[in-house]
């Protein structure tokens, strides 16, 4: 969460995942349509609906953009996944850029968005990912017309840097409120500001704007991540300066230059000059004019962020007299953080706020004027240090991963009010309502103007929808919960319920990111995981399907997760890091790992499906095998891709049977099948590319797994089924549906057919599911009433203010299994359900009843089940006194 939200694999995935198509000359119309493209081969495309695995956030949210004009139309733009739009009913995010497909996949970074004032079905969004090679393609300027359903593309001579150092400030993009064919787009790398009048479609450089910037974050990184220069980073208007249909005469532009941070146009761009007067020695990361007042206020930091920043200030000038004053909250020597998020209140001019984003420790903090800027007060401060004294109170029953399983020290609290907090917005036209966002979610409240009346208002998270997580591995068990996940910067979740947010993500330990994943196919109760951690343990395991987890230790030479495999029956490990430690192999969890033989370090590394002492390995185009454990490898196959990114999997309850796809666009590349465990590959016909590979319940009437893939076939980019072994292909998705690049892995569901999970880097998990026949979920038996007696157990394993979470385990102490199960209680303190994982909760006043899940509701005589949830609470949280199930009495344990 607090790392560079990077392409997963970097450079090596980016470059292998395909160019991007060239761009037009500066100022050069979009193309025609490009002629259709060939049809997907073999049969056609089956009914599919696309749906979000449901986690609520997960990546930095870098800028939120009020229209001015409309009531409730609110866009939200990301660093790597897109742009979104804000539905008020539904009380959720709508994803606006799902279109965006594999060759142009950097375009799903958003620097910049814009929202047109006196046309708001109008929005603009500046995309491009990186300005360095990472990103092999240029930036565009997307425009639509009904608010984002559908898209026309602009290109661009130069990159944009949606996941750049910078890219929380702005915005870079903006409208002209009077002549709405009028857009300016601040650009990064030394090109300058640009200038469009035909509404988007074509640009222009401003050459009257000498100034492109010189700020650059680290001058000496060779990679050019750090030491491109930031360039123009935000445009205000001055919207008291024009009339309708005439071209806004004055027009303010923020530069990454410390000692030229901000101009000043009063003849609607023509010329330009440095404001005299102005601070030095800092980055003015927002410019926000208060038009009724005359003020422009400015938020500035000693680097761009969004991770740094020791010092900063908060200057106002008025626009009318040149005065320029500053009015920082606090002075600056007792800063050590920079400014940035920066809003003024539409409806009570004067009150304004401003957050000290690089503020990691303790938290971040928000200060808030009434008075522009005279006096201030603190979302939070002292009362006597360590305590602190909130004027807020934090709500996450809804995402309740936020707390991060953590219990800090004080004055660190958990949930945090935030970090990386960039974007920060009141509602023009509801002084009450606040957003802001942060490294892994947005927050919110509809209660601001309490602030001002020292009472207290409650943060909640305002992020449905909003899905921002880069997946790393994927796998579905055949029992248990049907999917869990390796993801960057959150770690990953066990999902039971794929409609829900999880209560936590991986923890004990909670790795920074979880790079590769594992089950033992016989014991899927049985897992693996690996990724990075500073410091370390960097693998850990489960015995319960990954509801907990306990850390293993690690050989020396350690840095990174790498990849790990887990043996058919769980009983060995096969583990192959980052750094110097090379592939070892572990009987029993972790505690002692042997050195593997006769295979190279930084080999990908997998298990057979059943036969528990056989893993493979791949690197450089050669495919290696062990008989022993892991112990040994020897070199099988060679000739397969030797470039690009290589994926495999074996299949379940078939030894020795392998799919491996990879490889990259100038060299070797597709799909390959071995059927004798690596000794020999056959390469897939009309498979022109692939890059993941994955396996799922059979089709109907049908013995062999489907068969999933992030493939080329047939001309065509998509996600491809296979219900024949590879004979014929079928693209499941559509055009709509591409979420950029989703080569890292791919999964189906081994227990509903046509299901699969499609990992994207940065619009978290997609699953789909077909309207074919004996696809889909399946129905459930009722639950019936149990037959005996009971026994449950009631803990409360977490509780912070207002909220708590609850683990159950019901026991049946009879002699005759269940066919489903429904437990009830009563809450006496006015207690009240919120998300339950492995069981689905309801409440009726303070009655609340619990039934079973699809998989867990046979129970055997003796046996148990568990499930969890969290709640709100005030006052107090007393343990229910009595349980029922199926209306028979229970003790309670």
């Amino acid at each position: 969460m607090r790392r560079p939200r990077l392409l997963a694999g970097l450079a090596g995935l980016a470059l292998a995942a395909g160019l991007l198509a060239g761009a037009l000359p500066a100022g050069a119309a979009e193309p025609a349509p490009a002629p259709a493209a060939a049809p997907a081969p073999a049969a056609a495309a089956p009914a599919y609906t696309w749906k979000n695995v449901r986690i609520d956030g997960g990546g930095f949210v870098p800028g939120l953009v009020f229209n001015r004009t409309e009531k409730d139309l609110l866009y939200a733009r990301t660093d790597i996944g897109g742009a979104y739009r804000w539905d008020q009913a539904g009380s959720a995010w709508i994803p606006l850029l799902d279109h965006i497909g594999w060759d142009d996949w950097g375009h799903t970074g958003v620097v910049s968005l814009a929202s047109d004032s006196a046309d708001p079905d109008r929005v603009y969004a500046a995309v491009g990912t990186y300005t360095n090679d990472w990103d092999p393609g240029m930036g565009a300027v997307l425009r639509s017309a009904d608010r984002g359903a559908t898209w026309r593309r602009a290109d661009l001579p130069f990159k944009l840097g949606g996941n750049m150092p910078g890219r929380g400030m702005g915005e870079r993009l903006a409208v002209d409120p009077h002549d709405n064919r009028i857009l300016y787009l601040g650009a990064p790398s030394g090109n300058g500001l640009w200038r469009s009048t035909d509404s988007g479609a074509t640009w222009a450089k401003v050459t009257s704007f000498t100034n492109p910037g010189d700020y650059r974050q680290d001058p000496a990184d060779t990679s050019g991540y750090n030491s491109d220069e930031q360039g123009i980073v935000w445009v205000t208007f001055d919207e008291s300066t024009g009339t309708a249909g005439g071209a806004t005469r004055t027009i303010y532009v923020g530069v990454g230059d410390k000692e030229n941070a901000v101009y000043r146009s009063t003849d609607a761009g023509a010329t330009w000059t440095r404001l005299a007067g102005q601070p030095t020695g800092y980055l003015a990361h927002k410019g926000v004019l208060d038009a009724e007042n005359g003020y422009l206020y400015l938020a500035y930091s000693d680097t761009a962020g969004p991770y740094d920043g020791g010092k900063g200030q908060v200057w106002r000038y008025a626009t009318a007299t040149g005065e320029w004053k500053d009015i920082s909250p606090v002075a600056e020597a007792d800063t050590y953080h920079g400014f940035s998020g920066l809003t003024v209140d539409r409806q009570r001019p004067g009150t304004v706020m401003v957050s000290a984003y690089s503020s990691w420790w303790p938290d971040t903090q928000i200060f808030r004027t009434t008075d522009s800027g005279s006096t201030w007060t603190k979302a939070w401060d002292y009362s006597s240090y360590p305590t602190r004294a909130n004027r807020y109170t934090m709500d996450v029953s809804s995402v309740p991963w936020l707390t991060w399983g953590g219990s800090p020290t004080p004055p660190e609290q958990t949930p945090k009010l935030g970090w990386m907090t960039e974007a920060l917005e009141i509602d023009p036209f509801d002084s009450d309502r606040m957003l802001y966002g942060t490294g892994a979610t947005v927050y919110g409240t509809t209660e601001l103007t309490r602030w001002d009346t020292n009472t207290n208002f409650t943060i909640r998270p305002m992020v449905k929808g909003l899905e921002e997580t880069a997946v790393l591995d994927l796998v579905s068990p055949p029992s248990g919960a049907p999917l869990i996940s390796a993801l960057g910067d959150v770690g990953g979740f066990r999902h039971t319920d794929l409609s829900a947010v999880p209560p936590m993500m991986f923890t004990s330990p909670n790795f920074t990111s979880t790079t590769s994943l594992d089950y033992a196919e016989a014991s899927p109760n049985t897992l693996v995981r690996s990724g990075h951690l500073d410091g370390g343990p960097r693998v850990a395991f489960s015995t319960d399907n990954g509801a907990n987890w306990f850390a293993g230790q690690e050989p020396a030479g350690v840095t990174g997760g790498g990849t790990v495999a887990a043996s058919a029956d769980g009983g060995r490990f096969v583990w192959s890091p980052e750094g110097t430690a090379g592939v070892h192999a572990a009987t029993g969890f972790g505690t002692s790992w042997t050195a593997s033989a006769g295979i190279p370090a930084g080999a990908t590394v997998e298990s057979d499906r059943v036969d528990p002492k056989t893993f493979y390995g791949f690197q450089d185009g050669t495919f290696y095998a062990s008989t022993d454990g892991g112990l040994t490898f020897t070199a099988k196959a060679t000739g397969l891709p030797a470039e690009g990114n290589v994926r495999f999997k074996a299949v379940p309850g078939k030894k020795g049977d392998i799919w491996l796809a990879g490889g990259a666009p100038d060299a070797a590349y597709g799909l390959w099948h071995s059927t004798d465990g690596g000794a020999t590959f056959t390469k897939v016909s009309g498979v022109e590319q692939a890059d993941a590979i994955g396996f799922g319940k059979a089709a109907p009437n049908a013995s062999y797994p489907a068969l999933y893939s992030s493939a080329k076939i047939g001309g065509v980019r998509g996600i491809f089924r296979s219900t024949d072994a590879g004979a014929t292909w079928v693209r499941v998705n559509d055009d709509a549906h591409q979420w950029g690049w989703t080569g890292a892995t791919i999964t189906g569901d081994p227990r509903v057919y046509g299901r699969v999970y499609v990992a994207t880097n940065g619009r978290g998990i997609v699953y789909g599911d077909t309207g074919e026949t004996g696809g889909g979920p399946g129905p459930t038996d009722p639950p019936t009433p149990p037959a005996g007696a009971c026994e449950v157990t009631y803990r409360v394993v977490h509780q912070w203010q207002g909220g708590f979470q609850a683990d159950v385990t019901v026991t049946n102490t009879s002699t005759t299994a269940w066919n489903g199960w429904s437990l009830g209680w009563t809450f006496a303190a006015g207690q009240t359900v919120g998300q339950a994982w492995n069981a689905t909760a309801g409440q009726t006043g303070t009655a609340v009843t619990v039934r079973n899940a699809g998989w867990n509701g046979t129970v055997a005589a003796g046996g148990s089940a568990s499930f969890g949830f969290t709640g709100g609470w005030t006052g107090t949280n007393p343990v229910p006194a009595a349980f029922t199930l199926g209306g028979v009495p229970c003790s309670a344990g």
